[in-house]
């Protein structure tokens, strides 16, 4: 599927391999990661991807696996399914602990079924057989050693041992106080030799202790004897320990045959362990790089959205770098190959390697450090020619080496071939390279292969931008810092930028002169059309990202518009209510008042003065109503929009704040535009109330005060030379809507001459503002046409 073998290791997928074996726990997770190899099965790729999007996802949103213990338990059952043999204690220790972590991950799945469910598929039907657990539960304590109660005989043993071991010390240790008494040790305790207890006696006095000489000191002056009567009762406990020995063997026997049955459920046991080692590390992994599963495609395509290159981002952490700038690029069946041209050091080879070692990630069963919308379709055949294939043995020169790559590319290459060309067409005369390079490229391209070529030869640039299915790409270069912004923009060729290059390096400017004569004109002229057009591109970037800005915070006014006038809606029914519920209770208490007064005078029976003072009481009532209501007009009067027309140059009081403010425009849509001291504002016209006579004639004295201040502080003049566009016309905005507010006639404007970019920006805005009646250029001895007048009305 790769050819040649070692372009897997050129892209970088071994060190991807080798970072993912750190993170295993066991060595057949190790050797499952070792056998990693790009797949092209679909469906074997979406299920390998999804299990190791399952375990990240339980790696960070769930409690931790109980993955404690993950001894291999395939070379301990191969050995229990041979007949006649046994497993050793700390054999059957490591089994029991495997066991025991293999039903914890099964009972944590269960727990959560259908959760995990490509993670399930990797012990579906396993059983938990609790009894080869109890079996040797009753023999191993958790120690790794065998019970003493593993058998009665055992116990027996067992307590026989410890019995004679304590009356065979019992015996030396009065030997030992004997031979002390009569003077006959040497210096020192007890000691041990050959496995027994020994008394040190002076050379002279080993005749008179009875005993089995085990050992002499260095100088011969101390012998190391084993009494005699204690010698039988040391080969007491030696036969004791020999029995103990045998009736361990015949109970480790005994629990092998039981275990036995069981060997290909602990194989299949062993086989869980070793893939959730695996997918788990590979979770890991992916969590480190922070990767996502893409979406998976039949077609062979690649889109990659904000994709990074997994060894420069685990570097960049370790190293506290900033972060690695992410790789957009689309690889489709209307652009099959991404010519990628642009300057040295620009990232042009870490690009193509990106998405070479991306797919064989992805076709591997590897989550990408890309954005989870990214597209990632399935090649049988990845064919790459990076760097130097330089060979003594074979008689193989750089540029024989390419060749035989490109003879290779032409022969087998299809439409499901994924090619990678780094410096194509290098290694020889440019004057026949170049050509070669077109030709090979034109023959892949008949082909209908998918791939990323890199290239600084300008016949390959012209080339794809006549050929369909070709596409010229660019790596982005700031050439005023003169530094690579490793930004790859798809659309046009880039520069080399070896002129500027150079000169920043510090290459004499006569030789940069000399070089640029050699080169052709035609040449020279196109390299130039490309370093401008990348300026204008990034300039027209600069400027979508202001407008994106922009248009996202219109986005949030009109938001917190709709809130407020939801707000104030509601603030209306709820007052009408309370209105009508009063009017109500009036008109209630109005008619309880007149049925009473009636009531009165009937009992009265007419009486003047009786009546007089009746009316007398409904007339108040009445009255004092009449005056709730005089006071609801003039309130409702207040909050009218006042009809008298509105002009440019009035002074209002904005009814909400109280704010005086001058009319600066009177918009559509019954809008004024309002100048609050050097800020503007909109506001309907029923928001505010014209100011009349002296209220007037006081907010403009106060404000012409204010405005002779502004003057004094005010400076005409702007500089937005070196800014970027958007920066320039912020500056530019606030300084011209200052000069509106105090009435200043002129500005002058600083852009410089440069390219023209800044001052056609600049221009272009002045004509936009209602306030500029006309501008022009400065007189040509003073700055000529870099620097603006703008005349304000």
């Amino acid at each position: 599927m790769i050819f040649p073998h070692n372009a897997i290791d050129k892209l970088g997928f071994n060190e991807i391999k080798n970072a993912i074996k750190e993170k295993c726990l066991s060595e057949p997770g190790r050797q499952m990661v070792e056998k990693i190899q790009p797949q092209i099965k679909l469906d074997q790729i979406d299920r390998f991807l999804r299990q190791t999007q399952e375990f990240k996802d339980l790696l960070v949103n769930d409690a931790p696996l109980p993955v404690d213990h993950l001894y291999p338990i395939k070379p301990l059952a191969e050995k229990a399914r041979v007949e006649g043999s046994f497993l050793g204690e700390e054999e059957f220790h490591r089994i029991l602990l495997s066991l025991r972590t293999v039903y914890a991950i099964i009972r944590y799945f269960n727990d959560r079924q259908g959760q995990y469910a490509h993670l399930e598929l990797l012990f579906e039907h396993l059983p938990i057989e609790t009894k080869i657990v109890r079996q040797i539960e009753t023999v191993i304590d958790d120690r790794g050693k065998m019970k003493d109660n593993a058998s009665r005989a055992l116990l027996d043993l067992t307590q026989q041992i410890v019995k004679s071991e304590q009356e065979a010390r019992k015996r030396i240790d009065q030997v030992f106080k004997q031979a002390q008494h009569n003077g006959w040790t040497a210096d020192g305790n007890l000691t041990v030799r050959d496995g027994r207890l020994c008394i040190p006696i002076l050379a002279e006095n080993k005749r008179k202790l009875k005993g089995l000489i085990h050992d002499e000191s260095a100088t011969g002056q101390t012998a190391y004897i084993e009494p005699e009567e204690v010698f039988h009762l040391n080969n007491k406990v030696r036969d004791l320990e020999f029995e103990r020995r045998r009736e361990v063997i015949r109970i480790l026997t005994e629990l092998t045959s039981e275990l036995r049955p069981h060997v290909p459920l602990l194989l299949a046991y062993h086989g869980l362990l070793s893939k959730l080692d695996f997918v788990r590390a590979k979770a890991l992994f992916a969590v480190d790089v922070e990767a996502e599963m893409p979406e998976l495609s039949k077609e062979a395509e690649i889109h990659l959205v904000g994709a990074r290159h997994p060894l420069l981002l685990m570097n960049a952490k370790k190293e506290n770098h900033p972060t690695v700038v992410p790789l957009h690029i689309k690889i489709d069946q209307e652009d099959r190959v991404i010519l990628v041209s642009g300057p040295n050091a620009g990232g042009k080879s870490v690009c193509m390697k990106t998405v070479g070692l991306l797919q064989l990630m992805v076709q591997s069963g590897l989550l990408i450090p890309a954005d989870s919308t990214s597209k990632v379709g399935v090649f049988k055949q990845v064919f790459a020619d990076i760097g130097d294939d330089q060979s003594i043995e074979s008689d193989l020169s750089t540029y024989s080496a390419h060749l035989s790559k490109m003879k290779h590319f032409t022969e087998f290459a299809n439409p499901r071939t994924l090619v990678l060309i780094d410096e194509f067409g290098t290694g020889t005369d440019p004057v026949f390279g170049g050509p070669i390079a077109e030709a090979v490229l034109e023959a892949l391209n008949s082909k209908g292969i998918r791939g990323v070529v890199t290239t600084h030869y300008s016949n390959l640039k012209v080339f794809a931008s006549n050929t369909k299915g070709l596409e010229n790409a660019s790596m982005l270069f700031d050439n005023v810092a003169m530094r690579p912004l490793y930004i790859l923009q798809v659309g046009k060729p880039g520069s080399s930028y070896a002129f500027e290059i150079a000169e920043k390096i510090g290459l004499r400017k006569d030789i940069l002169e000399q070089a640029k004569q050699k080169i052709g004109t035609q040449q020279k002229k196109v390299d130039t059309l490309l370093v401008d057009l990348e300026r204008d591109k990034k300039n027209v970037h600069d400027t979508k990202v202001a407008i994106s800005k922009r248009e996202r915070e219109l986005e949030q006014l009109k938001t917190n518009y709709e809130q407020l006038q939801s707000h104030l809606e509601e603030n209306k029914r709820q007052i009408l209510r309370e209105a009508k519920e009063e009017a109500r209770q009036i008109v209630k208490n109005a008619n309880r008042l007149v049925e009473n007064t009636i009531a009165e005078i009937k009992t009265a029976q007419a009486d003047k003065e009786k009546t007089k003072e009746l009316r007398r009481a409904l007339h108040q009532a009445a009255e004092k109503h009449t005056e709730k209501k005089g006071n609801a007009k003039e309130i409702v009067s207040n909050a009218q929009v006042d009809e008298e027309v509105i002009e440019v140059g009035d002074w209002v009081k904005i009814i909400d704040t109280d704010t005086e403010a001058q009319v600066m425009e009177v918009a559509k849509g019954n809008n004024l535009i309002l100048a609050l001291g050097d800020l503007r504002t909109v506001v309907k016209k029923s928001k505010v109330l014209k100011l009349k006579g002296k209220e007037k004639a006081k907010v403009v004295k106060k404000h012409r005060s204010m405005s002779t201040e502004s003057v004094a502080d005010f400076q005409p003049e702007v500089d937005l030379r070196g800014m970027r566009t958007e920066d320039a016309l912020r500056q530019l905005e606030t300084v011209l809507d200052r000069a509106v507010m105090i009435g200043y006639p002129t500005l002058k404007i600083l852009h410089g001459k440069g390219d023209g970019i800044l001052r056609k920006f600049v221009r272009d805005y002045l004509r936009k503002y209602n306030h500029v009646s006309r501008f022009e250029d400065e007189h040509a001895d003073r700055g000529g046409d870099g620097i603006t007048y703008a005349y304000i009305q």
